[in-house]
Parts: structure tokens; sequence; C-alpha cells
């Protein structure tokens, strides 16, 4: 069997792989192929550059970058590809993620990058935004990804009833053990 690609995530250092284990649960849960790799965008140039070429030739439809601090990744992954990039700002000491942020969302007109939420949310929601964007023309991921979205509303729902029955205290309560 060859060896299809059809996410490619690239962190930018090994600290970033708690947060990309985030990513790749929910690409596991709907049963995507993805490559992983570790590139810095500053220290590492011509090896990032292999790793997108490698991903690109493996089939890879989106790119997930997850990086800190000046977050670069995610538009010189951009600046190698025509395929869509979700960068992913990760959470550091100082400044919280939001440099990192604003690094992802101020790319020059003609090199976009899909711009997530801070840490584990974001994580979570640059994969299934990628499974998003494949699901476009592959109608049984659609199927999945509805089935997903469904399940969600009725966890939702779920905490609601127990909320009512509860109530407050005994649910916030709930919430710390």
């Amino acid at each position: 069997m060859e060896n299809r690609t059809d996410v490619a995530v690239i962190a930018g250092s090994g600290s970033d792989l708690a947060l990309v284990d985030e990513t790749v649960k929910v690409l596991d849960e709907f049963k995507l192929s993805y490559s992983l790799n570790i590139a810095s965008a500053h220290r590492t140039a011509e090896h990032l550059k292999q790793c997108v070429e490698g991903a690109e030739s493996s089939g890879a439809k989106v790119f997930i970058a997850v990086a800190g601090m000046s977050a670069a990744l995610p538009g010189v992954i951009a600046s190698e590809t025509i395929l869509p990039v979700i960068g992913v700002p990760v959470e550091r000491e100082h400044l919280a993620g939001f440099d990192a942020l604003l690094s992802i969302m101020q790319m020059p007109k003609g090199a976009p990058v899909a711009a997530v939420a801070v840490g584990k949310a974001g994580a979570i929601n640059a994969a299934i935004l990628a499974v998003q964007i494949i699901a476009i023309s592959d109608d049984i991921l659609k199927e999945k990804l509805k089935s997903y979205k469904v399940k969600l509303a009725e966890l939702v729902v779920k905490e609601d009833l127990k909320l009512q029955k509860d109530g407050l205290e005994k649910y916030i309560t709930g919430l710390k053990k």
C-alpha cells in the first residue's frame, strides 16, 4: 500500500508535540492519514522545505503548522505551497501565545494562513478545520463530520440537563473533582 498523506502536521519544536497530540487525536478519530515533522522556520529552512515537498508528493491536502513565539512557521510553509495552511499558536510563558497568534494572523496579501485559537482548543480546531476542507470533496468524510457535530451538540444538552437536575453549586463542585 502506498504512503498517502491527507494532512501534513509540522511542529516548530519538540516542545510543541504535546499540543500536536491533540491535533492528531482528532485526525485519528476521522481516520485521516497524516505526516508529522519537526522543522524550524528560523533554524532549518532547507529541512522545512523538504518536509513541505515530501508532504505534497505524498498527497497532502492541508498543512497544520504548530508554532509559538514569532510563529513564522505557518507563513514560511504558505510561501512554499499552494495548499491551505492552518496555523496553531502555542501558548508560552511570555505573552500567553498572543505574539504567535498575531504573527499567524498578520500575513501579507497573497500568503494566507488560517489562524485558530491559542493552545489546546486551537490544536483541536485546526484538525477539525482540516477535516472540513477535505470533506468538501469526500462525501463519506462529510457524513462523519455531520455525526461528530451532532455528538458535540448532544454533549452540551447533556450538560444542561445535569445543570438543571443538580443546580449550579453541585454542578460546579462536580467540575472540580
